[in-house]
C-alpha cells in the first residue's frame, strides 16, 4: 500500500473513532492468508465472523477450532461466551488455547450474552469468543466500537440454532471479516493408500469471504496445531496456493 495512503486511512479511522487503542495485528504465518488482510495480518482491535461450511454449519466444530487458535496466539485470558454446554475444553487445547486461560460464560438469551460480551471488553484485558447465531448491524457496531477501545478482538462464532438463522449469516455487520471454515478429508498417512477419518493431521478449506480493505482467499490449510498456527498442505508449501481457477478475489 502506498504509504500516503496508509496514513490518510490511519488518520481517517481515527477521526472516526477517537478513543480507540492504536490496532496491533496477528499474522497467521501463512502467506495466501495474511497476504489478503490489511497490514499483512489479522487487526487485534476488531470484530471478526467465522461461521462454519458445509455440513459444519450447526456444530461449527472446524470454525471453532479456528477460532481458537486465533485467540490462543494473542496473550491473556480468554472469554468464551456460550448458549449451549457444548463446549469441549481438550479440542481447545489441541488448537493451542489451554484450559488454564479459557473462562466459560453461559447465558441467554443472545441479547444477555452479547451485553456480556460487550462488559467484558470494556473491563480489558481479555480476548471474547461468542457463538451466537444473529448479529443485527446494531450489535455488531457496540462490538466493533467495544474491541477498538479494548485494543482486543471479539470473533462472532456464528451457530445456526435453526434452519432460518443461516440466511442472517450473509447479512450486512460491522465486522472487520467475515471467515468459512470447512472439513477436508486429512492427507494420506505413508503407510495408507487412502484418507482416513482422524488419521493425520485434519485439513480445512478456508475462505476470507468479507474483508474490509482487504481481499478474499480461498484457501486449503492444515489445521491448528497445539501452538495455534495453521500451515499449508505440503503439496502446496513450496508453490502458490492459489487454484487455476482463480480463488483470490475482491470482498466485499
Amino acid at each position: 500500500m502506498i504509504p500516503a495512503l496508509a496514513a490518510l486511512r490511519a488518520r481517517i479511522k481515527q477521526m472516526e473513532s477517537p478513543h480507540a487503542r492504536p490496532v496491533g495485528l496477528l499474522p497467521f504465518g501463512v502467506a495466501p492468508l495474511d497476504n489478503c488482510l490489511p497490514g499483512g495480518g489479522l487487526a487485534l482491535g476488531a470484530l471478526h465472523e467465522v461461521i462454519g461450511g458445509g455440513a459444519d454449519l450447526a456444530h461449527a466444530a472446524a470454525a471453532s477450532l479456528f477460532a481458537a487458535g486465533i485467540v490462543a496466539r494473542i496473550p491473556g485470558p480468554v472469554l468464551w461466551c456460550l448458549a449451549r454446554a457444548d463446549l469441549f475444553a481438550p479440542g481447545l487445547a489441541q488448537a493451542g488455547l489451554a484450559a488454564d486461560r479459557l473462562i466459560h460464560l453461559e447465558a441467554a438469551p443472545e441479547a444477555s450474552l452479547l451485553a456480556c460480551c460487550e462488559e467484558a471488553l470494556r473491563h480489558g484485558g481479555v480476548s471474547v469468543v461468542a457463538e451466537i447465531a444473529l448479529l443485527s448491524m446494531t450489535a455488531s457496531r457496540r462490538l466493533q466500537l467495544a474491541a477498538e477501545c479494548a485494543g482486543r478482538p471479539i470473533i462472532a462464532l456464528r451457530r445456526a440454532r435453526r434452519a432460518a438463522d443461516v440466511a442472517d449469516f450473509g447479512g450486512a455487520t460491522a465486522a472487520a471479516t467475515r471467515w468459512r471454515v470447512s472439513n477436508l478429508p486429512s492427507a494420506p498417512l505413508p503407510a495408507f493408500p487412502v484418507s482416513v477419518p482422524g488419521i493425520g493431521r485434519a485439513r480445512w478449506r478456508v475462505e476470507l469471504i468479507r474483508c474490509r480493505a482487504g481481499e478474499g482467499a480461498d484457501v486449503v490449510v492444515e489445521a491448528c496445531d497445539v501452538q495455534g498456527y495453521l500451515a499449508l498442505p505440503a503439496v502446496l508449501a513450496d508453490r502458490s496456493a492459489a487454484p487455476a481457477d482463480g480463488a483470490f478475489r475482491a470482498a466485499g
